[in-house]
């Protein structure tokens, strides 16, 4: 069995290629169980969770093992955790082992990207990105692949991180700009792409303009959300699956719970838009919000990604 190195994960995982992966996945015929979600507390009190995620088509099985920890921000380390095993479907031999904080990072904002890519302006200058984790590192340069952004700010709660986060991205060539006022920032953007645990709204819909498009990443519990009953009732309402996104998400499941919409508000999955069931943006002032949960699918694609061109000899 491989292990493959995180250098080669960063290497292989390009934003273009794994986004045309993920394009290509969704058109396939696979099988996804409903992922295993297990809460624990930790001795100081901290509520952690645990996820399982299992998929498999003719050719290959992936199983990926993920720890979401909020309270390590205060200690200086990542919230999630992640290893991904890949198996030979056929015979259940492991064929690679990898890190799979990078690989699910990328491959949660190619998948955004890729919505964004039915869903977004064409015309989209300026794009927002809301938190400063793992997966936000990636939100810019990910959506930048779908769309050519004339101007990208940053918001986050620590100035600190906001500013060496607008640094990493000047040093990668990308003009990014930390800013203050969310409000602001939110009003004019046309892309408003959101990665934090938030509990309470952030993003209000009051400030979301005609024709703009909302990514939601960060939620992943019921009682999380990052924008408000406003921002969902005004919106075309799109999700990565109907499964995850409207049990998993405060975003959506507590104005299902209390009766500002239904499930059936949904317009469509991602897997619709990329087969052409759906069209996406159908106007230019249509609001449009793709609320992601994450997808196991999207892991195994870029596992293989990687795994297929991947050989010893690149390290």
């Amino acid at each position: 069995m491989l292990i493959i190195p995180d250098a080669e994960i960063i290497q292989l995982l390009d934003y273009h290629k794994l986004i045309e992966a993920l394009r290509e996945i969704f058109q396939s015929n696979y099988t996804m169980p409903v992922r295993h979600h297990h809460f624990y507390q930790t001795a100081e009190g901290d509520e952690n969770t645990l996820i399982l995620m299992p998929v498999w088509n003719q050719d290959y099985l992936g199983m990926k093992q993920v720890t979401v920890a909020p309270a390590n921000a205060s200690k200086n380390m990542p919230s999630i955790f992640a290893q991904y095993i890949l198996s030979d479907a056929k015979t259940g031999q492991p064929l690679a082992m990898m890190n799979a904080t990078e690989l699910t990072a990328r491959r949660t904002a190619c998948a955004s990207a890729l919505a964004a890519s039915f869903l977004c302006r064409e015309d989209a200058e300026h794009l927002l990105v809301v938190g400063g984790g793992k997966v936000a590192q990636h939100l810019v340069q990910a959506h930048s692949a779908v769309r050519d952004f004339k101007k990208v700010s940053v918001w986050m709660r620590n100035p600190t991180k906001l500013e060496d986060f607008v640094s990493d991205l000047k040093k990668q060539g990308i003009l990014a700009e930390g800013v203050t006022n969310l409000e602001e920032a939110a009003r004019q953007a046309d892309l408003i792409s959101c990665a934090t645990p938030a509990k309470t709204p952030i993003i209000k819909g009051e400030w979301v303009k005609p024709g703009a498009h909302l990514d939601l990443i960060g939620s992943y519990k019921p009682d999380t959300r990052e924008t408000d009953d406003v921002a969902i009732q005004k919106s075309s309402i799109f999700v990565d699956s109907r499964a995850g996104a409207l049990h998993e998400s405060g975003e959506l499941a507590i104005p299902i719970a209390s009766g500002i919409i239904s499930k059936n508000d949904v317009k469509a999955d991602i897997v619709e838009l990329v087969k052409g069931i759906h069209p996406g943006r159908t106007s230019e002032d249509e609001i449009t919000l793709f609320k992601s949960a994450g997808l196991a699918v999207e892991d195994l694609a870029a596992a293989l990604l990687v795994y297929k061109c991947y050989t010893p000899a690149n390290s």
